[in-house]
């Protein structure tokens, strides 16, 4: 969702994609961000040092997961937030601009930086730019930390459906009817323009075994002749997008696993069944 929303805001002169984050937050110099720039963030290309380890019961995932207001405070803990969470941040694993190393928190702090962009709450935006100019059908809601901060990497609620009608904008070309809601270039760019070699250098190679993969503006792409766009989450959620074959998969789920390389791989091989069982001949 917000890499979507970062594209609209791209295409209207309020986000810069090529500008380094601590322009925009100077509140993050001397941290891993410096010297990294926006589109580092949103490929998942900040060579940040941070383990996003979903099973691990204390050290830095865990003080992030407090930060967001999600896991409870122990005794005599003060509690923090999602923004001086980022302070923390200050060890880098490698260069920005290289491999794909997917943590959450490069999202939420875009966040950040869409709110001081733009002047405007995140959830404020997904409403105007998205929610409602798609015609969802529910309301969308998202958690924040204890100071309002939104938890963008993962904290968006909506019903089925709704992901489902927003998977059909951008096979439509980000358009519903004759409204234009997504820039169809950002789609383009999202499908066609990601770095195939820092995907297969990176961190999440290994639950898509012998598919040809990138990574752009918090979309996982299937580099296919006809390329299938999807959003993947812990614990088996899924928005699969193909647009040449006008095929939209939503689904939700509750695994037991953050992570299920088995599940995972069931996922991709029902899904290509399916493409190939309905898509227009």
């Amino acid at each position: 969702m917000l890499g979507l929303v970062a594209g609209i805001l791209a295409a209207k002169g309020v986000l810069q994609l090529d500008q380094p984050i601590c322009a925009v937050l100077p509140e993050l110099t001397d941290t891993a961000y410096e010297g990294a720039t926006v589109r580092h963030a949103l490929d998942m290309r900040v060579g940040v040092a941070f383990d996003e380890d979903y099973l691990a019961t204390s050290g830095p995932m865990i003080a992030y997961r407090k930060a967001t207001n999600w896991n409870p405070l122990g005794p005599g803990e003060v509690p923090s937030d999602l923004r001086s969470f980022f302070s923390e941040l200050r060890q880098r694993d490698g260069e920005h601009g290289g491999r794909i190393h997917y943590i959450s928190p490069n999202t939420d702090l875009l966040g950040w930086v869409i709110e001081r962009s733009a002047g405007r709450r995140y959830a404020d935006l997904v409403s105007e730019l998205l929610w409602r100019p798609m015609g969802a059908m529910e309301s969308a809601y998202i958690t924040v930390d204890r100071l309002g901060a939104p938890r963008a990497a993962g904290g968006l609620c909506a019903t089925v459906r709704d992901l489902a009608l927003l998977g059909q904008v951008l096979a439509n070309g980000g358009s519903r009817g004759p409204r234009r809601i997504i820039p169809a270039g950002w789609i383009e760019d999202i499908l066609h323009d990601g770095v195939a070699t820092a995907w297969d250098e990176g961190t999440l190679a290994a639950y898509f075994p012998g598919l040809p993969m990138h990574y752009r503006a918090q979309w996982y792409v299937e580099r296919r002749a006809a390329p299938v766009m999807f959003g993947f989450g812990v614990f088996g959620q899924y928005l699969c997008v193909a647009p040449e074959q006008d095929v939209v998969i939503a689904k939700v789920s509750s695994q037991p696993a953050p992570l299920d390389a088995a599940q995972i791989l069931m996922m991709t091989r029902a899904a290509a069944a399916i493409r190939q069982s309905i898509a227009p001949r």
